[in-house]
């Protein structure tokens, strides 16, 4: 995995002053599509290194972007999601300097995804609208206006957990807005799910880490082995 320095593109595109991201690259010759990868509220950690990283073993070119990388995790979260409800802001930038740092690349074939994990999910959703041909949505809550973000939406492929409370609701409706919208969709909830059922391991501090087994939140290695394939399945439809 290779360090990137995303700043230029970022103040070009008036996103954060300071901007990296790692990228993961398939094994052999290229060009690969590319894959924009969206962490969660706790950072670009080891957890998501290695989502990146299986995507490069399924042949995509992987650039996971930090969001938080002008002052980490207790400086940034905070505006990093004040910008996401508000649906505009630095972030959005700094998402779009990634997808154009891929695109740019020789090692890519202009075909860029983008897939977001918690607040990740939530971006990810945010911005299929935003020039990306395809979008993994996991466990991501609904932007305000649900239509305006799906209006010229790529196609979407979304993942939920069951006992995940506050978003229960959330894949039914995401459902029927895509369907309605005529978006090529793929929509699961895994009932034995909870919240971040995609991790492989446990994340966050340890109190944190406590708070969240006893919420059922966590790895669920059977949903999680079942919604990689269909993502990679999916994007292997949309960005090939």
């Amino acid at each position: 995995m290779t360090t990137i320095d995303l700043t230029g593109l970022a103040r070009k595109n008036s996103g954060s002053t300071r901007l990296g991201g790692y990228l993961a690259r398939p094994s052999g010759d290229g060009p690969w599509p590319g894959v924009v990868v969206i962490h969660e509220a706790f950072g670009l950690n080891d957890v998501v290194r290695r989502q990146a990283g299986r995507l490069a073993e399924a042949g995509y070119l992987a650039l996971a972007v930090d969001l938080f990388s002008a002052g980490g995790v207790r400086k940034c979260l905070v505006s990093t999601m004040r910008s996401l409800w508000k649906g505009e802001g630095k972030p959005f930038a700094d998402i779009e300097s990634a997808r154009e740092w891929l695109i740019s690349s020789d090692d890519c074939t202009g075909n860029v995804g983008v897939i977001g994990f918690c607040m990740g999910g939530s971006f990810a959703l945010a911005t299929a609208n935003s020039g990306f041909d395809a979008s993994s949505v996991n466990y991501g809550f609904l932007p305000r206006d649900l239509d305006a973000a799906l209006a010229g939406a790529c196609p979407i492929v979304a993942s939920y957990g069951g006992r995940d409370l506050p978003l229960r609701g959330v894949p039914a409706k995401l459902e029927r807005a895509l369907t309605e919208a005529g978006i090529p969709h793929d929509v699961k909830q895994y009932q034995s799910a909870g919240h971040s059922f995609l991790n492989d391991a446990e994340t966050g501090p340890k109190p944190v880490r406590v708070i969240m087994r006893v919420a059922g939140m966590g790895p669920q290695p059977g949903a999680a082995a079942d919604a990689w394939q269909r993502i990679e399945a999916f994007f292997g439809e949309h960005l090939r």
